[in-house]
């Protein structure tokens, strides 16, 4: 066992930071296990970047990474009806205090759907304007609720990918940090956000259309390239955030650098597939229908086992063994022996040719005693 100890489970003490990663060996099997080298254990032995990867898809594999990425998909689901309380109550809001956008909104509804179909969407309309504050109190409410919980699951799926579950500091402790966490996922996520917002709005073609660069020849091609390494930038800040903070141990962002930037070009890329597979399934009918709410689940749960191996992949590295969690000892099994011997021993008969002795002489005592 390594004399470092693990920090305690909830700091978040950044120093002792390891500048150099140790070397990673693996040791292929030899005839001393009875196994001949297979083709992949020559290649993990050449290529240390293979054998990170292998063991860490096998730490994936091994704390049940899919079985969680499932279960954090079921609760985002579940937290989105909630913020959807919340998004109506605020149009609400906003409906009443611009009657104008109100009756435009109306007119839109009626040039859409004719007849009574139209009259009862307004008049619903009409309702959820008129209940906005008990809708954005309850959907506060069960926002606050389901958050919590979304972060709990999410916080033990990432944390359990590094090993053994720390114990619990508390049930009222716990939730704090977990309410801690999720506004500082928050306050990540607007940041990333407004980062790709600015990478994909028209903002830097206006700024070069203002400077009178815009007919340079390949200036498009340059914003564009520009836009990407942006949005993989903001992507790789919030990953970043997410794999060093939201699990509970103690490990410094700057060793979580290289697993959020191999999660954000990764995302990126699954971004792009993903446009173009939408497009495809909402096309029908059926697609119109139900493709949206298919969409955000295979969203969620693909980007979740990115994020979960990406941790897996942290967690295996070098220079992030000493931030493990300590294993909890396997408990000792007390198996208690009982010799049973056949006959007696040497001390057997000498303590039985004892006691015949001393019965003998009492018997003797006693007779001789009557006699007299």
């Amino acid at each position: 066992m390594s004399p470092a100890r693990h920090p305690r489970i909830g700091g978040r003490d950044s120093t002792n930071v390891d500048t150099k990663a140790p070397e990673r060996k693996y040791t292929p099997a030899t005839e001393d296990n009875a196994e001949k080298p297979s083709f992949l254990d020559k290649q993990r032995a050449a290529r240390p970047w293979l054998d990170h990867l292998v063991e860490a898809g096998q730490r994936y594999q091994g704390s049940k990474g899919d079985y969680f990425a499932a279960g954090t998909t079921y609760f985002s689901i579940f937290a989105l009806f909630p913020l959807l309380m919340i998004g109506f109550a605020v149009a609400g809001f906003v409906f009443v205090n611009n009657p104008d956008l109100l009756d435009r909104a109306k007119e839109k509804i009626a040039e859409s759907v004719d007849g009574s179909m139209g009259d009862q969407l307004t008049d619903l309309m009409n309702q959820a304007i008129d209940s906005r504050t008990t809708i954005g109190v309850i959907g506060l409410v069960v926002a606050l609720y389901a958050g919590l919980g979304w972060m709990a699951n999410l916080r033990m799926a990432l944390t359990v990918q590094w090993g053994d579950e720390p114990e619990s500091d508390g049930v009222v402790k716990t939730k704090l940090a977990d309410l801690a966490a999720l506004l500082g996922l928050f306050a990540a996520m607007v940041v990333t956000f407004a980062l790709s917002a600015l990478s994909s709005s028209g903002l830097t073609a206006k700024i070069l259309e203002w400077l009178q660069l815009d007919e340079l020849p390949g200036v498009f091609i340059a914003i564009r390239a520009v836009s990407i390494v942006l949005s993989i930038f903001a992507s790789w800040l919030l990953f970043t955030w997410v794999i060093a903070k939201l699990p509970r141990i103690a490990l410094p962002l700057r060793n979580a650098a290289r697993a959020g930037l191999l999660t954000a070009v990764v995302f990126e890329i699954f971004k792009f597939v993903a446009s173009f597979y939408l497009q495809s399934v909402i096309t029908g009918p059926a697609g119109a229908t139900f493709g949206p709410i298919l969409g955000i689940m295979v969203f969620a749960f693909i980007t979740t086992r990115i994020i979960l191996f990406a941790t897996a992949w942290a967690a295996t590295d070098p220079r992030n063994r000493k931030y493990e969690p300590a294993s909890i000892p396997e408990p000792v099994v007390i198996d208690p022996r009982v010799q049973v011997r056949e006959g007696l021993g040497p001390r057997g008969v000498a303590a039985a040719i004892g006691t015949g002795v001393v019965a003998a002489v009492g018997i003797s005592a006693a007779l001789t005693r009557r006699r007299s």
